[in-house]
């Protein structure tokens, strides 16, 4: 098997990897919210608070290393626009991504606190859940179009 060749399946899977588990938190967390009950959203808090960590972040810090060693050996240019422009999206969904951690963090330990208390989830809680769904978007939004950007490479 070619660097290359594994590298790029490297940056494949793991960008499956980002995108899945984005959508696969957000689908929990939405579920859990929508049950309005604090023990469910302390439970799935606590395993979409575990996968972000494991899955995710293992994934922001793959990608980059493995994108500069496909870009480095196909010989493109690190200033080629649609890099660029992939460059700035990552950036930007990263500006999303690393507050929604805390926010989910925050909103795991505000629904451990109220179940604990047999108590409703608190308007801090929905106050950062709405925090969290409004940030969710334009991330989400931005990791299709580094797709995109990466399968159409094109020329502005």
């Amino acid at each position: 098997m070619s660097l290359y060749f594994a590298l790029k399946i490297i940056h494949i899977l793991s960008g499956a990897v980002l995108f899945g588990t984005g959508a696969g938190i957000a689908f929990f967390m939405l579920r859990a919210h929508a049950t309005r009950d604090a023990r469910t959203v302390a439970e799935v808090g606590r395993i979409v608070v575990l996968a972000d960590f494991v899955f995710t972040t293992t994934a922001v810090v793959i990608q980059p290393i493995s994108g500069l060693g496909l870009i480095h050996l196909q010989g493109w240019s690190l200033t080629s626009p649609w890099l660029l422009a992939a460059y700035g999206l990552y950036v930007f969904v990263g500006v999303c991504w690393l507050p929604v951690v805390w926010i989910q963090y925050r909103m795991m330990k505000l629904a451990e606190q109220a179940a604990g208390q047999g108590a409703a989830l608190p308007t801090a809680y929905h106050r950062l859940f709405r925090w969290w769904f409004a940030l969710g978007w334009p991330a989400f939004a931005g990791v299709l179009v580094i797709y995109w950007l990466m399968v159409a490479k094109p020329t502005f």
